[in-house]
């Protein structure tokens, strides 16, 4: 059979590599092509477009580029129908992806949708659009089968695929002691780690980095590292970084950092939640600009904007957002959860429970390959 992926973010390209090769398990003779990243070139995807070029934020940046947006489109079309694949797979990223999703199956491809769009938080509307044009909806939080039971739409609930991709990194580290020293990230001193996770877009960097390497002033008795996006230069990192000799980056080492951190401050999105697997007690963060935050906000039908309190329906990790995202307020949350050791046991215990929540339903990329084999079945 033949496959095409649509991934227009890391985190998609994560998934996308993990559900491409539990494809190949099963169908040996898979072609398969992408827009994507490294991680599916090297389960075996060729890669058209690498995501890095497509990581627009907010409506302002939206706007600012739609030129250029709309090149993406035409482009993304003609991979398609050159290759003429068996299925299209689209991967989160919605604004684009539901418009593909469209197009795609008015070509009379098959559509799966893998890691479903945020509908149920925002332009709920948008599940119109899935009934018509997705054959299948492969949801990985807990309580979007529902919501989409609500629309008279079946969607399959997979599990989350972070389960997986985290529990490969540790068990592979924790059963290969050279692998984990070699692996492991040297510090000039032996003081604690906390991990800065400002995001994976240069809106996001631009509007939350100097916020967060203004606070590592106030704990100089911490070693503060920077997780570098993969799709982003060292030279934007550096225009930051003058001022701050004394703060480390890596780069493709997220998770390697995550299992050294005391704690973290981190970019609303996927990030939060693996902090939480990996235990680590975490500030979230997150600040746009003014236009797009409001208009967000107003169409917006959430309590909270981070993965681990979405999921556990309360505030499990402590939330500055936009205006209350502040210097002052950041180094009292960092201090909290570097020291208030009743907090720190509750956020641990509370973890745990997400943990468990998603792990129930064994290999999220095994679920959603079995899946998409069967609707192929002719």
């Amino acid at each position: 059979m033949r496959y095409y992926f649509i991934a227009g973010e890391a985190s998609g390209d994560l998934h996308g590599s993990n559900l491409i090769k539990e494809i190949k398990k099963t169908d040996k003779q898979a072609v398969m092509r992408c827009w994507g990243g490294e991680l599916m070139e090297q389960a075996g995807a060729a890669v058209d477009k690498h995501y890095r070029e497509l990581a627009f934020m907010g409506f302002t940046e939206v706007l600012m580029n739609i030129r250029t947006i709309l090149k993406n489109f035409k482009r993304c079309k003609e991979n398609i129908s050159n290759f003429k694949p068996d299925v299209v797979i689209l991967i989160d990223y919605p604004g684009f992806n539901l418009r593909m999703a469209k197009w795609a199956k008015q070509q009379n491809y098959k559509v799966v949708y893998y890691i479903s769009p945020q509908v149920w938080a925002w332009k709920e509307n948008r599940v119109k659009i899935i009934k018509a044009f997705v054959d299948r909806m492969l949801t990985i939080l807990p309580f979007e089968q529902a919501f989409y039971k609500k629309w008279n739409y079946n969607a399959d609930y997979v599990g989350h695929p972070l389960i997986e991709a985290v529990a490969s990194f540790q068990s592979t580290v924790s059963g290969n002691q050279q692998l984990a020293t070699a692996d492991k990230i040297q510090t000039p001193s032996s003081r604690p780690i906390i991990a800065l996770l400002p995001g994976s877009r240069k809106q996001e960097l631009h509007h939350k980095l100097p916020i967060m390497l203004a606070v590592t002033k106030f704990f100089p008795d911490y070693t503060f590292i920077i997780a570098k996006a993969p799709s982003q230069e060292d030279e934007l990192y550096d225009k930051y970084l003058k001022e701050y000799p004394n703060v480390l980056t890596v780069r493709n080492q997220t998770y390697q950092l995550l299992s050294q951190a005391t704690a973290a401050c981190v970019t609303s999105g996927t990030a939060t939640l693996e902090t939480a697997l990996f235990g680590v007690p975490e500030v979230v963060c997150y600040k746009a600009g003014n236009i797009s935050y409001q208009i967000a906000k107003w169409l917006a039908n959430v309590k909270y904007i981070s993965l681990v309190n979405l999921i556990m329906d309360k505030p499990v990790v402590t939330e500055l957002i936009q205006e209350k995202l502040t210097v002052e307020n950041l180094s009292k949350e960092l201090n909290d959860i570097l020291n208030d050791t009743k907090r720190i046991k509750q956020m641990k215990a509370d973890y745990s429970v997400l943990k468990e929540s998603l792990s129930q339903h064994g290999n999220a990329s095994a679920k959603a390959a079995e899946i998409i084999n069967k609707l192929l079945k002719p």
